[in-house]
């Protein structure tokens, strides 16, 4: 289902308009973009505008951001919010299920799950000696608080994040955290997935999609994601934002030649 239906970028602030991210030309230059299947992904060389889109999209909608501050407060967000109270977004239907999520967000949060994991246990530890002559009874009221969190923590990610590959946890935190009916902004989570956990997540997407309602709007590097098929990839290496075929993408054709002719490219360096 298509939720978020068209995202298009009003008049820009004339105090704003030398500062960042109206500075960047795809930005300033931004069309109306119209969301027209359930897969889109935002394609470009690093720096072109497409996370900062994205971004300005999750601030926009008040998107659940994973890992980190909420989207109001995250001061790596403060101009990157300009862009996202400039965009107008139409919406089929509103929604507040789904998240928005970085790769870099996601490692932060693995590490403060594990944190609140070590606390907890170091806490049950304390009770345990403090009650240790008194009876199993109270010994056991005093522990059920903090026992009972970290059995929800185990529970809602079928274990403990930080005890997998940084692979294995992001595709067992994503699938926990997943709600029907959601927009997912992900800004490049191929990063900690192998080629092998790329074509799964490909597998979820098409899950999510056809059985759950779900949109999602992808910034990636990668051209196996790309590859979803019917997806709209949006190229931001062009000015205006314009729509791509899988096979006109440099990403791919460059990656293609690499694998076909790699000595060449290595002789080169």
């Amino acid at each position: 289902m298509i939720h978020l239906q068209s995202v298009s970028l009003s008049r820009i602030p004339p105090a704003e308009v030398d500062q960042f991210p109206f500075t960047v030309p795809v930005i300033r230059a931004l069309p109306d973009i119209t969301f027209t299947t359930p897969v889109t992904f935002l394609v470009g060389e690093n720096g072109s505008g497409k996370s900062t889109f994205l971004e300005a999209i999750a601030s926009a909608a008040n998107s659940i951001a994973v890992g980190s501050d909420e989207l109001d407060r995250d001061t790596s967000l403060a101009n990157v919010r300009k862009l996202g109270k400039a965009l107008k977004l139409t919406w089929s239907k509103r929604t507040r299920n789904g998240f928005f999520l970085r790769a870099e967000d996601y490692f932060g949060y693995a590490k403060r799950l594990a944190r609140i994991r070590q606390e907890l246990e170091q806490e049950v530890r304390e009770i345990d000696e403090e009650y240790k002559d008194r009876s199993a009874y109270a010994q056991g009221l005093a522990r059920m608080a903090h026992i009972g969190q970290l059995h929800a923590l185990r529970t809602q990610y079928n274990g403990d994040l930080d005890e997998r590959s940084h692979g294995e946890s992001f595709f067992t935190f994503f699938k926990a955290r997943f709600n029907p009916n959601g927009l997912y902004l992900l800004d490049e989570p191929e990063a900690p997935l192998s080629p092998l956990r790329q074509l799964a997540f490909l597998s979820l997407l098409k899950e999510m999609v056809e059985q759950h309602n779900a949109q999602f709007i992808i910034a990636t590097h990668s051209p196996i994601l790309m590859a979803y098929p019917g997806a709209t990839i949006l190229s931001f290496d062009r000015s205006p934002v314009t729509s791509v075929a899988y096979d006109d993408l440099e990403h791919v054709s460059l990656t293609r030649d690499f694998l076909n002719n790699r000595e060449i490219f290595l002789r080169q360096l």
